[in-house]
């Protein structure tokens, strides 16, 4: 396996030379893991409080956790196409320097596993970084997904970018090192604090997802207490601190968790009185909605793709569909190609594109409808390949119908002087006459 060498402090590196001190020459941008760690508070004081948004909470929140991998999923599920431009057109082609690494990227994942593991990278640290290896020729001949929390950014006195990459055993980093730009594809999101620093969406629905875990761990420890409510026990006379505490244990170690519902005898004027607040007093479902739509929005995705609620009616899932594209996908769709044409030094003439038809793909009927609307437009072996059928004898001409005109022959006709002499009747009489000549016209060689 190839890698790029090490960088020794004294070795030009496109030409910066790292001074003898390199936290001189290099300054990192952030710390690891970009800007992910910074404490967030909940409100004003919570973090003195012991509130705090836990990151490890935020991924495992049921919102926040369909949001990223229906994203990913998403993605990852459309194939990578070479294309090529030819008269001004873009068409697949193979290359055998880019097409095999398109096809299996590394080792250990396949094409499906590798965007995947981009965009989740790109969505909950805010930056991807991927490493390419060289073999002995200096073609790339494999792409890396780097731990982001392994990686930092520097730039030098003069604004030159490298990395420094911690050692990562599965990417073939032995040990520590630091690798120019032109060796990392980093691919960034939200770089509301520095260009080079990407921001997740987590640093903005972390709140929403703590808030939500809240609300669902609240819940389970009711119904793991048998739905029965915390409460007081109260008595008609003053009563001793040990004697609370005694009454307490008892209370605790008899009718709560698992022996929650038992006949609990109160004697001495003991009287239970629940402190809960009801569901519906406290309007659970509707926070729990609240927070599960708010982090939808972070994400750009429609709430029914996540929750269920409020399922479009059919003739609306197409429109809807388009929409989620247009407003979540669409961006990091492009990024990625973009990403891949500069990092495999593409060119002008050829890029990377991913295939739309897996993630729009429409039902039988809408889609027989849409070939049928392309007719003047796509041959019919262009509309066949669309639904994976063999092409036939014949099936490379583009039809029309025979009622159709070229305008510059409309033009001609509408030319043409009018008898306005002659009676109204023989003048729709001639015309017609006229336009049936120039028709005839028209079907045996073109109007004359």
């Amino acid at each position: 396996m190839t890698l790029v060498p090490r960088i020794r402090q004294s070795e030009p590196l496109n030409g910066e030379v790292l001074a003898p001190s390199a936290s001189k020459a290099l300054s990192p941008i952030a710390d690891r893991g970009g800007w992910i760690n910074i404490v967030r508070e909940m409100w004003p004081g919570a973090w003195q409080s012991n509130v705090e948004v836990k990151y490890d909470s935020v991924l495992s929140n049921h919102a926040d956790f369909a949001c990223r991998t229906l994203i990913a999923s998403d993605i990852s599920k459309l194939r990578i196409k070479l294309m090529t431009e030819e008269n001004g057109i873009w068409v697949e082609t193979t290359n055998p320097a880019y097409s095999p690494v398109l096809r299996k990227p590394n080792r250990y994942q396949n094409r499906i596993q590798f965007l995947e593991t981009w965009v989740l990278s790109k969505l909950q640290k805010g930056n991807t970084y991927i490493l390419k290896q060289r073999n002995g020729a200096n073609k790339i001949e494999a792409l890396y997904v780097l731990d982001p929390t392994l990686v930092r950014v520097l730039v030098s006195e003069s604004g030159a970018v490298f990395y420094d990459l911690g050692a990562d055993q599965l990417s073939g980093i032995g040990e520590r090192v630091v690798v120019p730009a032109s060796e990392i594809i980093h691919d960034r999101f939200n770089c509301f604090f520095h260009p080079l620093v990407g921001l997740s969406p987590i640093f903005a629905s972390g709140i929403l997802a703590m808030q939500g875990s809240t609300i669902v761990a609240d819940s389970t420890k009711f119904f793991q207490n048998g739905a029965q409510p915390g409460g007081v026990l109260s008595a008609p006379g003053a009563i001793s601190d040990t004697t609370a505490e005694r009454l307490k244990a008892y209370w605790d170690d008899n009718f709560t968790g698992a022996k929650a519902g038992k006949v609990a005898v109160l004697g001495d004027g003991l009287k239970y009185e629940a402190m809960r607040a009801k569901a519906v007093d406290s309007q659970l479902i509707e926070q729990l909605n609240y927070s599960d739509e708010r982090i939808c929005g972070v994400y750009h995705v429609p709430p029914f793709m996540v929750i269920g609620k409020s399922e479009p009616s059919n003739n609306n899932v197409q429109s809807l569909t388009l929409r989620y594209y247009s407003q979540c996908l669409q961006i990091l769709i492009e990024s990625i190609e973009v990403c891949l044409d500069e990092g495999l030094g593409l060119g002008e003439d050829m890029g990377t594109e991913l295939d739309l038809d897996g993630l729009l793909r429409m039902d039988a009927g809408t889609q027989m409808d849409v070939l049928e609307k392309s007719k003047g437009k796509l041959t019919v072996n262009e509309q066949r390949k669309r639904l994976n059928a063999a092409p036939v004898t014949g099936g490379d001409t583009v039809y029309l119908q025979e009622q159709d005109h070229s305008l510059e022959w409309l033009a001609r006709r509408d030319a043409q002087p009018i008898e306005t002499a002659a009676p109204p009747a023989v003048q729709q009489s001639v015309t017609a006459m006229k336009v049936k000549a120039m028709l005839e016209g028209a079907y045996h060689g073109g109007p004359r």
